[in-house]
C-alpha cells in the first residue's frame, strides 16, 4: 500500500502562486504514475497533471502555461507549482497514486483563489 498526503494551498490572490506538496510512504517502489487532481466548486473530479516514474509530465490545457508538476525522489514528493492562479481554479486539489495494486488518494489541499 501507498500512503498520499498534500501540504499546501490555502487562500490566494487573483494572480499569486501557491505550491502543493504531495509526499508518498509505504510501498514507494510500487509507484507507476502519480497524478494531480482537483474539484472546483460545484463540479466534477478532473485531472490536472501526471508524472510518471521516468519523470515525463503531462498537464491539463486548462491549466498548460500556469502549473508544473516537478518531483524530488530523494524526498519521495511531487508538487504542484500554481502561478497566475484565477478564481476559477478554487477547489480541492487531491494527490494520488498509481499502482500495479490500484490507486491511492490524498485528503485534499484546499486551494482559494479570491481578493
Amino acid at each position: 500500500q501507498v500512503q498520499v498526503v498534500e501540504s499546501g494551498g490555502g487562500l490566494v490572490q487573483p494572480g499569486g502562486s501557491a505550491r502543493l506538496s504531495c509526499v508518498a510512504s509505504g510501498s514507494i517502489s510500487s509507484i507507476l504514475t502519480w497524478g494531480w487532481y482537483r474539484r472546483l466548486t460545484g463540479k466534477a473530479r478532473e485531472l490536472v497533471g501526471t508524472m510518471s516514474t521516468s519523470g515525463l509530465t503531462n498537464v491539463s490545457d486548462a491549466v498548460k502555461g500556469r502549473f508544473t508538476i516537478t518531483r524530488d525522489s530523494t524526498k519521495n514528493t511531487v508538487d504542484l507549482q500554481m502561478n497566475n492562479l484565477k478564481p476559477e481554479d478554487t477547489g480541492v486539489y487531491y494527490c494520488s497514486t498509481i499502482t500495479i495494486a490500484g490507486g491511492y488518494w490524498g485528503q485534499g489541499a484546499q486551494v482559494a483563489v479570491s481578493s
